[in-house]
């Protein structure tokens, strides 16, 4: 039987206080993912034929987010989950088979659940069934209402229960699998008899029981599944729940984080084990780790790539990728796809800007490299720069094999220094190095006996005329 999904992502999320006039709930982020990129991702092991998205308010930012992974429609005027649902009907209307809906701003939904759901909707032959959750404390919920059988009579929102109703324990999650035919069959028997005008996908119950259909009820536990984004105090809660979801799992797969509390690692990110994170480490992005490596502290790595048996010290790396027996930092910065091959070391402030660095380099400290090649074997002494913008154009510079690049140099691209080439200290460079050759491009030093007073007394005088 063939399976689809709606999710619901056209609401502005007026209660997060944004003043933003493209920006869509659903894209606000947990650990550099949008929320509804969690709602794809629980989705992805159910095998869904057709993922039918309904954006609306920001629905040109949604759109961007969930195109690569869904069908998009739009509900232009917010007018209820039935009126969302109905945005969808010319995408699904008239097929075969379950239909799950759920909401874009439960990013704390598992795959697991989703699946039971599944699972449950089709081996007790039911057309609707509604994820519920048994809570400690249902206040404010609306109640599911069960015959002795567990089939589901009615959804009883708080304010109207009775004090015997008020006891259950098990509410509605806003999650529902249909029989897709059905369900857009039904849709239109739903009628805005409310003071909002809205229409209900929760009518639907009661027109199934009406119609005599089986309408069930799965069962998760606990409500952390379930937690909806409707303010920045919940997304703040969220991102917690799901740093401590993601970093149980991966010291469970045999990574240790030596400071769970204070490590926060995307849900994309893949470390392999006997790697070792130190406290005060960010990893996001599609990074992958691999084993024996030790990350921090106070390290942000993301879209990274890093093999095996490194060392990687409080840096900012971002789109890049190591080779082995790398040493990077303290303090260095990686960025614009850095590539650092093996047996490298990135010193204490040392910043990478598309720079590609090949096997053996070394660049200590207190160094800019941007948009620039260096060749195998190649030492980059202290305070260099690759000058690689001219106020117009980015330029590239080439450095070659063995090259000693002395301290304070800048070489102004474009430009290339050949293989075993020597760059004197303190050298201004604006043209090629050949091979073998000495650079030497600074003023000779002049020294002016008893002149200092002289500097000195007119820098005075400027200050105290000012």
């Amino acid at each position: 039987m063939k399976k689809y999904a709606i999710i619901l992502a056209a609401g502005k999320g007026t209660r997060m206080k944004s003043k933003l006039e493209n920006k869509s709930k659903v894209s606000y982020e947990i650990l550099k993912t949008p929320l509804v990129k969690y709602v794809l991702k629980a989705l992805k092991p159910l095998n869904v034929d057709k993922i039918v998205t309904v954006v609306g308010f920001g629905g040109e930012v949604t759109k961007s987010i969930v195109e690569d992974e869904s069908f998009v429609v739009w509900q232009h005027e917010q007018k209820g989950t039935g009126h969302a649902i109905m945005q969808a009907s010319p995408a699904l209307k008239g097929e075969e088979g379950s239909t799950i809906i759920l909401c874009g701003d439960t990013p704390l939904l598992q795959s697991s659940t989703l699946e039971k759901l599944m699972l449950e909707h089709e081996n007790n032959h039911n057309l609707l069934t509604v994820l519920g959750a048994k809570v400690p404390n249902p206040f404010g919920y609306g109640r599911l209402l069960q015959d002795e059988n567990g089939d589901l009579l009615k959804i009883i929102e708080h304010k109207e229960c009775n004090e015997e109703q008020l006891k259950i324990d098990v509410v509605n999650t806003g999650v529902y699998v249909f029989d897709n035919k059905l369900l857009f069959e039904y849709l239109d028997l739903i009628k805005p008899n409310n003071k909002a005008g809205e229409y209900y996908l929760t009518d639907l119950i009661e027109i199934f029981k009406n119609k005599g259909h089986k309408v069930g009820v799965s069962l998760m536990y606990g409500d952390e599944e379930m937690l909806g984004i409707n303010d920045r105090v919940q997304l703040a809660y969220a991102t917690k729940l799901m740093k401590n979801r993601i970093n149980t799992k991966l010291m469970l797969s045999g990574v240790s984080i030596e400071d769970p509390d204070n490590t926060y690692i995307g849900a994309d990110v893949v470390v392999a084990p006997d790697t070792i994170i130190k406290p005060n480490t960010t990893i996001l992005g599609k990074t992958v780790i691999g084993e024996r490596n030790i990350i921090g502290p106070n390290t942000y790595l993301e879209n990274m790539e890093i093999g095996d048996d490194n060392e990687i010290i409080m840096s900012h790396l971002v789109d890049s990728t190591i080779g082995h027996d790398v040493k990077v930092g303290p303090f260095a910065r990686m960025r614009g796809h850095a590539i650092v091959e093996a047996n490298n070391k990135v010193g204490n402030f040392v910043e990478l800007k598309g720079a590609h660095l090949h096997d053996g380099v070394k660049s200590a400290h207190l160094t800019y490299l941007g948009d620039c090649e260096i060749g195998d074997r190649t030492n980059v002494g202290c305070g260099t720069i690759t000058a690689n913008y001219d106020g117009y154009n980015k330029s590239r510079t080439v450095i070659g094999k063995d090259v000693f690049v002395g301290s304070g140099s800048i070489i102004i691209a474009p430009l290339e220094v050949k293989d075993n080439a020597f760059i004197a200290a303190g050298s201004t460079l604006n043209k090629d190095v050949e091979e073998d050759a000495l650079a030497i491009a600074r003023c000779k030093q002049e020294n002016k006996i008893g002149y200092s007073h002289i500097i000195k007394a007119r820098a005075k005088a400027k200050k105290e005329n000012k």
